[in-house]
């Protein structure tokens, strides 16, 4: 199996030799250097070819936002975004750069793996409670979003995905099957030209959408 190449970028020698550690050790990653800012870690995407960063948000010099901006243009990997920082504003500027994800820093060794992977294959994650800062803060809601041509049931599935609920937790919210359920989100993501869930979610809450 061929192994998932990451680049670490975080300004915290601590977070960073953590994070290298853990995947060291897993013969399915492999870690491709370490960076101390955003500008470090484009400097090693351009002599590897890494398939996934680990991108902190805060850091001096070029930060995760940029450094994820410029990555998504030119095509150097996709972006997991890593912060200890609960803050509104930052998510929805690193999901409108094209990150692919986004984790608080509390995760354990084993979440942080299948997110990487979950990236790395295209599902895209984020971390439940950023999907409700955003369903809690109107601003951020539908920015760009055209609602106009769907129905009031397809706009209540279109909000319980972006809340992050499964097709069971719809199903019983909204009082219908699974399978209706199933068949809704399928319509839509046809209709929007979407591969999964996650790129819907993202497009309700930013207004973009998201390249694989």
């Amino acid at each position: 199996m061929e192994k998932i190449k990451v680049i670490i970028a975080d300004d915290s020698d601590f977070v960073r030799d953590g994070m290298r550690i853990i995947l060291d050790v897993d013969e399915e990653f492999e870690v491709l250097g370490c960076a101390a800012d955003g500008k470090e870690a484009i400097e090693l995407a351009k002599l590897n070819t890494p398939d996934v960063f680990l991108m902190d948000i805060q850091m001096p010099g070029l930060n995760g936002i940029e450094a994820t901006k410029y990555i998504t243009e030119h095509k150097l990997g996709k972006v997991l975004i890593l912060t200890t920082f609960d803050d509104d504003e930052l998510v929805h500027q690193a999901l409108c750069n094209g990150a692919k994800g986004y984790l608080i820093k509390n995760h354990t060794p084993e979440h942080l793996k299948q997110m990487i992977k979950s990236v790395h294959y295209g599902t895209g994650v984020m971390e439940e409670n950023i999907l409700e800062h955003f369903t809690r803060n109107p601003e951020f809601k539908t920015a760009g979003f055209c609602e106009q041509g769907y129905s009031s049931r397809e706009l209540e599935i279109i909000r319980a995905v972006a809340e992050g609920l499964s097709n069971k937790e719809i199903a019983n919210k909204l009082f219908i099957s699974e399978g209706t359920v199933k068949n809704y989100i399928t319509s839509i993501l046809a209709r929007e030209n979407l591969s999964h869930r996650t790129a819907l979610a993202v497009y309700y809450l930013t207004g973009k959408k998201r390249g694989e």
